[in-house]
């Protein structure tokens, strides 16, 4: 049922997520996320607090043009080099096609209109990509990082669903980015002074198609909700 065609192949392929089985007992191995996953879910059921649980999340990453290190291996030397003609550090380098200084500052550049976010094209196309492979995509936008900071959202799902919908999303952004020629990375901080790349995730219970977290406490918050923060905390 997760089985879809890949949109970045050159021969036919089908793209499928699934559970590693323990072999000693044919149930799901214990250290495979997405069979925990499915475990946590039906552990939910059983507790009678609720059926279902939701999760939206919102991943933030970023697309370099370029991305350059050296560990040294040894050989005496260790750096690295991020290139981005978006990045406000990139305001004197010499660019084909001309320097037209439309780039925001550090820690500047939430929501901003072409063409100072210089990649809305490119999260537009990585938005049908995820689309094409089954995953509905809600909103896209620059993210507050210079050098080329994004976020794309999709629509909330049920747990396994979501994380598989996560991989999908992100296996589209990397490699639409490269596709242009760019490369992306969700990793948490590849750039000190600015923003990093984060993930929020929106979570909420239900029981017979009722909120669970809605209430009248706290913030109109159930005490199931109150107890769900704690238990986060």
């Amino acid at each position: 049922e997760t089985a879809i065609l890949d949109p970045f192949t050159e021969e036919v392929t089908l793209n499928i997520r699934c559970n590693i089985v323990d072999p000693s007992d044919m149930k799901g191995y214990s250290k495979d996320p997405r069979s925990l996953a499915a475990r946590a879910e039906a552990y939910l059921v059983e507790t009678g607090i609720g059926d279902t649980a939701y999760f939206g999340n919102e991943p933030e990453f970023f697309v370099f043009d370029s991305v350059k290190w050296d560990a040294g291996f040894g050989l005496g030397k260790a750096f690295y080099e991020i290139s981005s003609e978006e990045a406000a550090w990139s305001s004197g380098t010499e660019i084909e096609g001309g320097n037209k200084g439309h780039r925001p500052h550090i820690k500047g550049g939430y929501f901003p209109v072409p063409p100072v976010d210089s990649l809305h094209d490119i999260r537009s196309q990585m938005c049908l990509a995820i689309e094409e492979m089954g995953v509905t995509t809600e909103v896209h936008h620059h993210e507050v990082g210079t050098a080329g900071q994004c976020e794309i959202g999709a629509l909330f799902n049920t747990l396994v669903k979501k994380a598989d919908e996560t991989q999908i999303l992100k296996y589209c952004v990397h490699n639409v980015a490269q596709l242009y020629g760019k490369t992306a990375t969700f990793m948490p901080k590849p750039i000190a002074v600015d923003n990093g790349n984060g993930m929020h995730v929106h979570m909420s219970i239900a029981k017979d198609g009722v909120n669970m977290f809605d209430g009248d406490g706290y913030g109109n918050l159930s005490e199931t909700a109150l107890f769900f923060i704690g238990g986060i905390i």
